[in-house]
C-alpha cells in the first residue's frame, strides 16, 4: 500500500486544458458585490471539535427556510422574486445591458469542521425566459471576512443572458477559478461562508426564477492511503454508454466536440440512467439537429460556460442534470470506499480525475470526467469512460489503485445526480458529512 498526497495545485474542470486569457470582467451586479461587514452571527454544520479524518470534506444543504430576503420570497420550499423586486440595469460581460428586476436572498453563515482552502457551490433552479440568477459567496476566518465572490451568471437556457463565470477577481484572500474558491497561499484561515443568490428578470415580465437546491462542499488536502479498502461487493449499473469522440468537430461555438465534451458526455449518459432528458422535439428544435446521440450536443449547449469557453463546468453540468427533473450536485469524497457506497444504492457518479491512467485513449487524462457505474469483484472500478472512438467502447475497467490515483489527484470531485425519490447512502460514521 503506497502513499499520496492530494496535489493542492489547480485542477481544471474540463478535458482541454484550463481556461484561455480575456481581459478581466466586472462582477455582473456590482452595486450587490460590495463588501459587507461580517456576519454577526455563525451557525455551525457541525461541532467544531469533530474529527474530520486525513482527507479534510464538508458538505452543506443550505436551509433555504432560513437566510435573509431583500426584494425575494419563500414559496413552496423555493425562493423566488417577491412582489416589490428592486429595479436596476444589468451590464453582462459581453458588452449587452438590459434594463432588470431583482432581489437577492443571502443564506446563514455556515461554519465548516476544519480550515478550508477551497469551496464548490452547486444550485438547482428553474429560469423561464427572460430570467436567471447569480451566484456569490463570501468566507470568514479569525481575522477576516472575504468581499463577495461571483461564482456563476446562470440561465437554464442561453435566450436571454450568457451563462458565464467570471474571472480575475483575485485579490489578497483568494480567487474564483471557473467553477471553485480558491484561498489564496498565505492568506488567512477561513472557517464559514456564507452564499447569496441575486434572482432576475427583465423588465416587463411577471416571470420569476426559483431556486430549489444551494450546496456546498469545502475541502482542503490531505493524505491518502493508496488503494482504500474495497467493501467486497461488486456491482455494475447499466449506464448508457456514449462516446465523446463520435462528436468530434460538433458545434464549434460550443467547444467543438470530441475531447472538449468528457463532461456533457458524461452527464448525459447519467440523466440517460434515470430515463430522462431532452426529448425529440428538443433535438429536432436543436440547430443542426441529426447528429447521432444528439443529447450529447444538448448537454454541452446548456451547460456551457461562456467565459471559460467549454461544457466543463462542474456544477454548470449538475444544474443542467436538474433541469430533467433530477437533484444534482458536486461534493468530493475521500476515498472509493465511499463512492462504493453510492453505487451500492444504485446511483452512478461522474468523477473529475488527473494524471496517466493505463488504458487511457490518450497521453494523460489531465480534467478528463468519466462515469463510474461499478465495481468487480477484485475491486476494479467499473466505468463508462467517453474518450472512446465509439459507444460501444465506453465500458472500461480501470486497476483500483491506478483510478484512486489519478481521481483523489482531483481531490475526489465527483457529480451525484440522481431523482429525489432515491435515497442517498449513508454518510460514514464520525466525519464530517460530504453529501
Amino acid at each position: 500500500m503506497t502513499r499520496g498526497l492530494a496535489l493542492s495545485v489547480l485542477l481544471v474542470a474540463a478535458c482541454s486544458g484550463g481556461p484561455p486569457s480575456a481581459s478581466p470582467l466586472a462582477s455582473p451586479s456590482a452595486a450587490l458585490s460590495a463588501q459587507a461587514p461580517p456576519p454577526a452571527s455563525v451557525s455551525p454544520s457541525a461541532a467544531a471539535t469533530v474529527a474530520v479524518g486525513p482527507t479534510p470534506r464538508s458538505f452543506a444543504r443550505i436551509a433555504l427556510d432560513g437566510g435573509s430576503h431583500d426584494g425575494t420570497r419563500m414559496t413552496d420550499m423555493r425562493i423566488q422574486l417577491g412582489a416589490t423586486p428592486a429595479k436596476g440595469s444589468y451590464a453582462d460581460p459581453y458588452g449587452r445591458t438590459v434594463a432588470d428586476e431583482r432581489g437577492t436572498w443571502t443564506s446563514s453563515a455556515v461554519r465548516t469542521p476544519f480550515e478550508f482552502d477551497q469551496l464548490v457551490v452547486s444550485w438547482n433552479a428553474t429560469t423561464p425566459l427572460g430570467t436567471w440568477i447569480e451566484v456569490q459567496m463570501r468566507a470568514s476566518g479569525a481575522s477576516r471576512t472575504t468581499k463577495w465572490y461571483t461564482l456563476a451568471v446562470w440561465a437554464s437556457g442561453d435566450d436571454t443572458i450568457r451563462r458565464t463565470t467570471v474571472r480575475r477577481q483575485d485579490d489578497a484572500n483568494g480567487r474564483v477559478n471557473v467553477d471553485t474558491f480558491e484561498k489564496a497561499i498565505g492568506a488567512a484561515d477561513l472557517t464559514s461562508y456564507e452564499l447569496r443568490v441575486t434572482l432576475h428578470r427583465i423588465v416587463g415580465s411577471d416571470r420569476t426564477p426559483a431556486l430549489t437546491l444551494l450546496a456546498a462542499v469545502a475541502s482542503r488536502a490531505g493524505d491518502h492511503a493508496l488503494p482504500s479498502t474495497f467493501g467486497g461487493v461488486a456491482r455494475d449499473l447499466d449506464v448508457p454508454m456514449l462516446s465523446q469522440e463520435t462528436h468530434a468537430g460538433h458545434y464549434p461555438e460550443y467547444d467543438g466536440g470530441g475531447e472538449a465534451w468528457c463532461s456533457p458526455t458524461s452527464t448525459a449518459m447519467v440523466i440517460g440512467f434515470w430515463k430522462t432528458g431532452p426529448n425529440a422535439a428538443d433535438l429536432a428544435a436543436f440547430p443542426g439537429a441529426g447528429h447521432a446521440d444528439g443529447q450529447v450536443d444538448h448537454a454541452a449547449r446548456y451547460s456551457y460556460d461562456w467565459s471559460y469557453e467549454g461544457a466543463g463546468n462542474w456544477p454548470f453540468n449538475t444544474a443542467y442534470a436538474a433541469s430533467y427533473g433530477l437533484e444534482g450536485f458536486i461534493t468530493r469524497l475521500r476515498s472509493l470506499s465511499e463512492a462504493e457506497r453510492f453505487i451500492q444504492a444504485g446511483i452512478p457518479l461522474i468523477a473529475s480525475i488527473n494524471g496517466d491512467l493505463p488504458g487511457f485513449l490518450f497521453t494523460s487524462t489531465n480534467g478528463h470526467l468519466l462515469v463510474i457505474r461499478g465495481f468487480a469483484a477484485n475491486g476494479d472500478v467499473i466505468t463508462n469512460d467517453p474518450a472512446v472512438r465509439s459507444d460501444a467502447q465506453a465500458r472500461k475497467v480501470y486497476p483500483r489503485s491506478e483510478f484512486e490515483r489519478v481521481w483523489l489527484n482531483s481531490f475526489g470531485t465527483v457529480y451525484v445526480i440522481r431523482p429525489p425519490g432515491v435515497r442517498l447512502p449513508a454518510n460514514v460514521a464520525g466525519l464530517p458529512a460530504n453529501w
